[in-house]
Order: C-alpha cells, then sequence, then structure tokens
C-alpha cells in the first residue's frame, strides 16, 4: 500500500487509502493467493521438533469446509463465532471460515478463566466456540451459564458428549463454500480490551481493518513485503498484535508465517526458532526483548531483515542491545486495539529517537488533544488522539454505546494515553491517563523514570508506580527485576536511586524500591501497573 519514497515527508505526501467499497478478508488474505501453486501460507512448528506445512491452497479449501459446517449447523451473517485457541494450524481456518460466511469472529486468550471467559461469551452473544483440550474442560463447567452458546467445536480429536470434532466435521464438509459479498464497513471481529475498571470492553472491527493495518506494517518493516520474507511473533494470535500486526498483514501479502505455541517465551528457544526457520521479519513485544537481554542470548543462524516492537517503549539500552545482537533496528510503533498502529518508526526514513514511538503513520492525523478533543500546542502533554473515521478505527465498543460516545470527541479518538509531541513531529509516551505520579506538586510519567532504570547495569526490568504519601500525595516507587549476578541489597538500593537522581532529575528519583523476581504483565506483556499500586 506504500509508494516508494525516499523520505518520510515524500512518504506522506504521496500516500492515499484505497478501501475498495466491497471487501472480504477471507478473499483478501487467503483465496487471491491459492491459485494452485501451492503457495506456502504457514509452517507450524511442535514443542516436539515437528513440523507441519500448509499452502493458501490447503488453508482456502479448509476455511471453505469449514464455513460450510458452521452455517449447515445454523449459523447466520452476523453471528459471532468464538476462537478459544493458541497459536495453531485450526486458529486462522476458524476466523477465515467465520469472514467467508459473513459471522463474526471472537478471538479469545487461552489462559482466560471461567469468569473471563463466561463474561465474553455472553457479552458477544456467541453461538459457536471452536477450541482445543484445554479449552473444553474450561467451557464444559460454564456452558449451562450460557444460553447463546449452541455448539462446541475440539480440535483435539477426543470425544466429549456436547461437543463436535472440529476435524472429522471438515472433513464431512465440501469445499465449494462461496464467500459472502461483504462491505470493507461490514462487521468481522471483536476483541476484548481491559480497561483499569470495569468489565472489559469488546472493540468491534469492519473487515477494512486489515487494510488499516498496512501502511505501518509495511513501513516499520523496512517496506515489507520483500522477496524471501517469513513472519513470526510470540504474541498469542487471540490479540490484536498477534492477528493483526502478524498474522493477517503477511498473509495480505502473501508472505507465510511460522506457528509456535510455546508454553512460556523462552529466549533461547526463540533464537533456535527463528535460526531454524530462516525467520526474516520478527514482532516482539518489549517483554520478549528484554528477557533476551537478560539472558544475553546470541545465535549466528539468526538472519533478521526487520524488527517490529510496541506496547511499551525500548529506551536507548535495549535499543543499542537490539543493534548490537541482531545487526538491524527495532522499530517501535504505537496503537491500541480500538485503533491499531497509528504511529511508528523506521530508521531509513527518519532518525530514531530512543524513547520516542515514532512519526504518524502515513494516511493518519495522530494529534495531542485535550479532553474535547481540542489540538494542543507542540510539546505540550495531553492524550494522543487519532482523528476518525478510518480504517484501522473500531466501529464501535459491542453492545456499549455510552463507552463508545465517551471514545470520541471534536472528531478524534481518545486514546486515553498521554504523550507529547515535539517540534519534530514524534511522538513521546508519557502514561495512561490513570498512571500518571503527582508528588510534591510534579506530574510525573513513568516511562521516564523505568527507561532510566534500564541504563542500570543491574537492573534487567522495572516498573514505576505512585504509592500513597502523607507530605507528597504520592511518593515515586520502583519494582525492579536484577539481572544474573546481581544481589538485591539496601546498599543497591542507594546505588540505583543515586543513580537515577543523576541521570534524570533529583524530583524523580524512586524513594522506594521494592525487588522482586517477576512483574506482573498481562497477556500481551504490559506492565500491570494497577496490581503494583494495590499492593502498595
Amino acid at each position: 500500500m506504500l509508494p516508494h519514497a525516499d523520505t518520510y515527508d515524500d512518504l506522506v505526501k504521496n500516500f492515499r487509502w484505497d478501501i475498495p467499497a466491497r471487501f472480504n478478508m477471507a478473499t483478501a488474505c487467503c483465496d487471491r493467493h491459492a491459485d494452485g501453486s501451492g503457495r506456502l501460507a504457514l509452517i507450524y512448528a511442535d514443542e516436539d521438533g515437528g513440523t507441519q506445512r500448509l499452502s493458501f491452497d490447503e488453508i482456502s479449501a479448509l476455511s471453505k469446509s469449514f464455513a460450510h459446517v458452521l452455517t449447515a449447523d445454523g449459523l447466520k451473517r452476523g453471528d459471532r463465532v468464538a476462537v478459544f485457541l493458541s497459536q495453531s494450524v485450526e486458529l486462522p481456518i476458524a476466523h477465515l471460515a467465520a469472514f467467508r460466511a459473513g459471522l463474526v469472529s471472537v478471538p479469545l486468550f487461552t489462559l482466560f478463566g471461567e469468569d473471563a471467559l463466561e463474561f465474553r461469551l455472553a457479552n458477544s452473544g456467541a453461538k459457536a466456540v471452536i477450541t482445543d483440550e484445554g479449552g473444553w474442560d474450561k467451557l464444559s463447567k460454564i456452558r449451562d451459564r450460557l444460553p447463546h452458546l449452541q455448539d462446541i467445536y475440539v480440535t483435539s480429536g477426543a470425544v466429549h458428549a456436547g461437543a463436535k470434532p472440529f476435524w472429522s466435521a471438515i472433513e464431512d464438509a465440501p469445499e465449494d463454500f462461496v464467500t459472502v459479498d461483504t462491505a470493507a464497513d461490514d462487521p468481522a471481529i471483536i476483541i476484548y480490551t481491559s480497561g483499569t475498571t470495569g468489565n472489559p470492553k469488546g472493540a468491534l472491527h469492519a473487515h477494512r481493518v486489515v487494510l488499516g493495518h498496512l501502511p505501518n506494517v509495511e513501513m516499520a518493516h523496512d517496506f515489507f513485503p520483500k522477496p524471501g520474507d517469513l513472519m513470526w511473533t510470540p504474541a498469542d494470535w487471540a490479540w490484536i498484535g498477534g492477528l493483526f500486526d502478524a498474522l493477517f498483514p503477511a498473509w495480505y501479502h502473501g508472505v507465510p508465517v511460522l506457528g509456535f505455541r510455546a508454553k512460556k517465551f523462552e529466549p533461547q528457544a526463540a533464537m533456535q526458532l527463528m535460526a531454524d526457520h530462516g525467520v526474516r521479519n520478527v514482532f516482539l513485544p518489549p517483554t520478549a526483548l528484554k528477557l533476551m537481554r537478560q539472558a544475553n542470548v546470541r545465535h549466528d543462524g539468526v538472519r533478521l531483515r526487520s524488527i517490529f516492537t510496541g506496547g511499551e517503549s525500548l529506551g536507548a539500552e535495549l535499543l543499542d542491545w537490539v543493534r548490537g545482537t541482531f545487526g538491524v533496528d527495532a522499530h517501535e510503533i504505537y496503537g491500541q486495539t480500538e485503533c491499531n498502529l497509528v504511529v511508528g518508526n523506521n530508521a531509513k526514513l527518519f532518525s530514531l529517537r530512543p524513547g520516542s514511538m515514532g512519526k504518524p503513520t502515513p494516511g493518519f492525523d495522530v494529534q495531542i488533544v485535550n479532553e474535547r478533543g481540542e489540538v494542543q500546542p507542540r510539546e505540550q502533554r495531553g492524550i494522543i488522539g487519532v482523528r476518525v473515521p478510518n480504517p484501522v478505527a473500531m466501529l464501535e465498543y459491542w453492545k456499549n454505546p455510552e463507552a463508545t460516545a465517551h471514545k470520541i470527541a471534536g472528531g478524534f479518538l481518545l486514546t486515553g494515553d498521554l504523550g507529547v509531541q515535539d517540534d519534530d513531529g514524534y511522538f513521546w509516551y508519557v502514561s495512561r491517563e490513570d498512571d500518571v505520579i503527582t508528588s510534591a506538586g510534579y506530574r510525573i510519567g513513568p516511562s521516564e523514570i523505568e527507561h532510566t532504570l534500564m541504563k542500570h547495569p543491574a537492573v534487567a526490568m522495572s516498573a514505576v508506580v505512585g504509592i500513597p504519601d502523607p507530605i507528597r500525595t504520592e511518593a515515586i516507587k520502583a519494582w525492579i527485576v536484577l539481572r544474573p549476578g546481581f544481589t538485591a541489597s539496601d546498599d543497591l538500593s542507594r546505588e540505583i536511586q543515586d543513580f537515577v537522581k543523576v541521570q534524570l532529575a533529583a524530583h524523580e528519583y524512586p524513594r522506594h524500591i521494592q525487588f522482586a523476581d517477576s512483574l506482573p504483565m498481562t497477556a500481551t506483556g504490559k506492565v500491570l501497573r494497577r496490581d503494583l499500586r494495590a499492593k502498595g
């Protein structure tokens, strides 16, 4: 989608959206590459070292057969289908089947417990779920509380009363399903996002959402695709990052994707996986990069062309480590479930500034605004806002018109993230609106302190929060995971505090430091600061 350009300004000036009126993700991300040539779509590696290789021809046929299954079992256009799977062969087949049948898919994370599942399935009114053996164990306990749920398809092949076998159903179905004619603005997928308070909200996206992701994916992956590209991410395909930062944009361009379901992220195993399969393009969340740096991993067989990252800012130390380890720059991006990939980086178009999220993605008007959606001057802190409508923005919060209305002001979608845009156009993340620390009259964002902490040789990971203080309103507290070879002590705490005073500012040093073995994180690798605040 991006035009050729040698400078960022030319790229922005020459960019034009090309969103067709009629558009279906199953056709765009699969069928148009299923030309009988056996073009590779998916390499799925299991933990035992085995691999499956599926072509677009095979994925197309399998998803058409499953679309037959869903419609034969009574699902009609607009009905919701939940996909309760991790990275797997079955997951994209299920989503594509839903898209081509005019259904709305609902990705669900496999680590969700019964309460989380029940809310999402009840709220979405899902009539069918595709899951594995572990998912069946959870669903069977709550099924009687889900009156809308008609069918559960289990991928393991095991026979369960009240469930249907996924693969047997596909084998018995024809492969000639005719994909329904959908508009680009027709609903396609509901991705639930958790706020800091209240129940999760379902961001309803249209088929065009994959097109909205393309400019950033192409820019941040250094004009993706190029010959020989192969995409991998450890990010779970249950989230917008795994699905639309990696899987479906790669397939839109006919680029094969590597799938691998690991019980947890292992840095050395990740390096070996990339070397074994010749991975060229990766989406590595900052947490994964921090774990790799902590383990000091190296592998001569890894030959990456592009690294795409986002969710937490990296900072100079981690950026330098990535460049030294992989020989390429990590290009940070910014977005959220409701409106993803609207800011990004490409070192060949403009210089990287450590800590910055980059510049607006071509095609997007991103501004710092106030709560009324009024644009603020450069260098002034405010809410990061994205002008709507645009192709990547959600249609609405599912069944939540009040929350939808509060998300828009003055023609901008309000991200709820605080930031600054400097005079050169770079965006700098400050914090979530509720993460700002008010201490002794100062309003302090935790990210800058965390970046400074990462420069200390003892610090592997850190998270900074405000805790109640009778004098200062809030005091700054840092939770720190140490690198191997360092031992927690009062002396080390004082050394780290003095380091921040000198490197950053005297009023921004953490008055309290607590060492920990790990930090609480979301499934997508973002630190749960609210959990740390609750601990005090």
